[in-house]
């Protein structure tokens, strides 16, 4: 929709499953990240996420958002429910969380078989939400703070398992996990991304899916810029012509003004992708400023052609007082 030289390893699982399925299957987007990158930057991997496409003029400028395919075995089976192992290691994290933070700390091990497994459950696609609340359940009656410290958990990359549900637009396991009332929003991954930023990238088909992306740009920070590039979740949806997660951003207060590294606006992308159905919901917006300019001098009119710059002037002269 990038930090690490090359893609999400693949370990194998050596737990007893619970209960097997035959799905084998292998996530569709490789790469190691969960945010807006590039053929051959550090995190991409063999193929981009399949919400990735290449925009025509951008390609050599634009960071895209992609979905990093989580660990996954190449024989690794679903779980039905936690293995014992993983409740073991829940269990001694439990005891020694003040201390995990450190690098030297004796218990990172089982902090990192914790995570193994985690992301396995979580972090898919196909994840499925009634094994994820098993998990979710059984961290809670462990502890309350491991719930939060695994709910939360990064991976190498940065990405937490709420990166991938979003990104996956499995909406059933972002639901849970915000449902815990302990998952952070506004966590940022390596790159500078949140789950926020996913979601103009996501793919809501029901009115339930929906809810849970107005769910998460209600509770999170929908102007955040992210660290590379300095993009917000409404230029990440204006760039992939989203009207429909533009309207719900602007919905939940995204600040039409704000400038990524460029100097460039929501408004200039829309003039430059000559998208007149977004420009037209960005100037609708009081406030929306047609005189900025990016760092090469150009406003947003200077960038429009066509219906977009016809539809900017008939702006201007429908507000008089705006200065040009």
């Amino acid at each position: 929709p990038v930090v690490s030289s090359n893609s999400y390893e693949t370990t194998s699982s050596e737990e007893d499953t619970s209960c097997e399925d035959s799905d084998t299957e292998t996530e569709g987007r490789a790469g190691g990240d969960v945010e807006p990158e590039q053929p051959g930057r550090e995190s991409r991997g063999d193929s981009s996420g399949e919400k990735c496409e290449d925009d025509d003029d951008d390609d050599d400028e634009e960071q895209e958002a992609s979905a990093g395919a989580a660990p996954r075995s190449q024989h690794q089976a679903h779980r039905c429910k936690p293995s014992e192992d993983f409740l073991a290691a829940c269990q001694l994290l439990s005891e020694h969380l003040p201390e995990i933070r450190s690098r030297s700390n004796k218990h990172l091990h089982v902090l990192a078989s914790i995570s193994h497994e985690w992301f396995q459950v979580s972090s898919h696609k196909s994840s499925r939400p009634e094994v994820v609340a098993e998990y979710l359940e059984a961290l809670r009656d462990i502890q309350p703070q491991l719930l939060e410290a695994v709910v939360n958990l990064p991976d190498r990359n940065g990405n937490t398992a709420l990166h991938y549900s979003v990104s996956h637009s499995n909406f059933q396991v972002a639901k849970l996990l915000l449902d815990t009332g302990v998952s952070c929003l506004d966590l940022q991954n390596r790159a500078g991304y949140t789950a926020v930023m996913l979601t103009p990238l996501a793919a809501p088909e029901t009115r339930q899916d929906m809810e849970v992306v107005m769910r998460l740009l209600r509770e999170g920070d929908v102007n955040l810029r992210a660290a590379q590039g300095g993009q917000t979740a409404l230029m990440l949806g204006v760039r992939h012509d989203r009207p429909d997660m533009v309207r719900a951003l602007l919905s939940c207060r995204a600040d039409v003004n704000v400038q990524d590294e460029e100097g460039s606006t929501a408004l200039m992308l829309a003039c430059r992708r000559d998208n007149a159905d977004i420009a037209r919901l960005l100037l609708a917006q009081p406030g929306c400023l047609l005189t900025l300019t990016d760092k090469g001098g150009n406003s947003a009119l200077s960038l429009a052609h066509g219906d977009v710059a016809a539809l900017l002037r008939a702006h201007i002269e429908l507000s008089p007082s705006l200065p040009v």
